[in-house]
């Protein structure tokens, strides 16, 4: 017997309900820690308003979103199926003659509908919102000033440093200005003694050698904190030590001053290999459909993009992951309204969420170290939970 469109909506409705009432009761929750803990951190500042960390707490909600997600599907699944059993309306559709597959078909419809929607339009957004939160916190919760981006051209750095410059070099159009009216006899005698004035450069290298993190083909610009420009180090290579960066055969370029060749130049800085792992882009942060070609332009600098990789076809596994958990759902919360399971049935739910969890997880770690190929990091959670799910309703059902 073929399942009737009304049954159908009734169901995918019934369904859809609780999964958004669900996701927002466990969103709500997850603001609520989140919030609770940005105001500890921010305590240690005193100029950080509170409606700084409320916004922070909002713009980190669609990372954690898109994480329970799976459990939020599965949750709604077996409170779904279990509604509908208390009020014997499952016990009616299946003595109509409609097999256990028909009326779960508008379930996992939904539930591969949520998948896409996770995958095309809801990760973009959460990226936007993500990449702001991780701005906001570096501002204003780690105070940091370095910022770090990599592009086609290679790796771009940008850091703050104290600059040995001359009162010359250092001063503006205005400052030139009020000299030219003063005349030469105010001109001080000793202009070309040079000043610590504050300053940043910005780095650029077009290769990256892994995994000594070593620049090749570096640039390094020389600008004033007004965004003049002082000066130009070119190198073959460039290493990052402790407290400076090390440059060999380094060509400087200078203003007024001849061409100088240095064998071991040196540039201060406070960045550690971990500020500059740390510094690129999370996953969490790129929009689906913007990592493929981040993860090309990282291979093509030098860069593992290993966990970017895992991250994007995790993202693609998302609809079959989700019919999953509604085929789990089923086969856990359909008992007949006289059996007194709830207890064993919401254990089950909890035990199948921790173990997929626990199983993702691991998996996308073994991938990220490279130990167990991408696809199989990726997918295997999806499709073990799959077969796992269409293995024991075959052998519950009768068809």
């Amino acid at each position: 017997m073929k399942i009737t469109l009304t049954l159908s909506h009734y169901l995918a409705k019934h369904y859809t309900i609780n999964l958004i009432i669900l996701l927002a009761g466990l969103l709500s929750i997850i603001y609520l820690f989140d919030t609770v803990e940005l105001i500890r951190r921010a305590s240690k500042h005193d100029d950080i308003p509170i409606s700084i960390v409320l916004q922070m707490g909002l713009l980190k909600l669609p990372e954690v979103g898109q994480t329970l997600f799976p459990f939020a599907v599965l949750f709604s699944a077996m409170y779904t199926f279990w509604q509908l059993t208390r009020r014997y309306e499952l016990i009616v559709v299946r003595s109509s003659g409609f097999s256990v597959w028909q009326f779960l078909l508008p379930l996992i419809a939904v539930s591969i509908l949520f998948g896409a929607l996770q995958m095309t339009v809801i990760n973009p957004v959460g990226a936007v919102f993500i990449s702001k939160f991780e701005d906001m916190e570096r501002v204003h919760l780690k105070l940091q000033k370095n910022q770090i981006a990599v592009f086609e051209e290679g790796l771009w750095l940008r850091q703050p440093v104290l600059i040995d410059a001359t009162p010359e070099e250092i001063s503006t159009d205005d400052d030139e200005q009020q000299i030219g009216t003063q005349g030469k006899e105010n001109e001080p005698t000793n202009t070309q003694s040079s000043l610590l004035v504050e300053g940043y450069v910005i780095v650029h290298a077009q290769k990256v050698e892994q995994p000594d993190w070593v620049l090749k083909n570096v640039t390094v610009f020389y600008f004033t904190k007004d965004n003049k420009f002082l000066q130009r180090v070119d190198a073959k290579r460039a290493t990052l030590g402790k407290k400076y960066w090390f440059f060999k055969q380094a060509t400087i370029h200078k203003a007024g001053t001849p061409m100088q060749v240095d064998d071991e130049y040196t540039l201060p800085t406070t960045l550690t290999i971990n500020d500059i792992q740390e510094s690129f882009s999370s996953p969490e942060s790129m929009s689906f459909w913007k990592l493929p070609g981040y993860i090309r332009t990282l291979e093509q600098t030098g860069f593992d993009a290993t966990r970017l990789k895992i991250y994007y076809q995790n993202l693609l596994s998302q609809p079959l992951m989700f019919c999953s958990m509604v085929l789990l759902a089923a086969a856990v919360s359909m008992r007949p309204p006289r059996s007194r399971g709830t207890f064993i049935m919401i254990a089950s739910g909890v035990f199948i969420g921790f173990i997929v969890f626990f199983l993702s997880s691991f998996l996308q770690a073994l991938g990220a170290s490279q130990q167990i190929p991408v696809l199989l990091a990726a997918w295997s959670p999806a499709l073990i939970a799959f077969l796992l799910g269409l293995s024991v309703m075959m052998n519950l059902e009768d068809g």
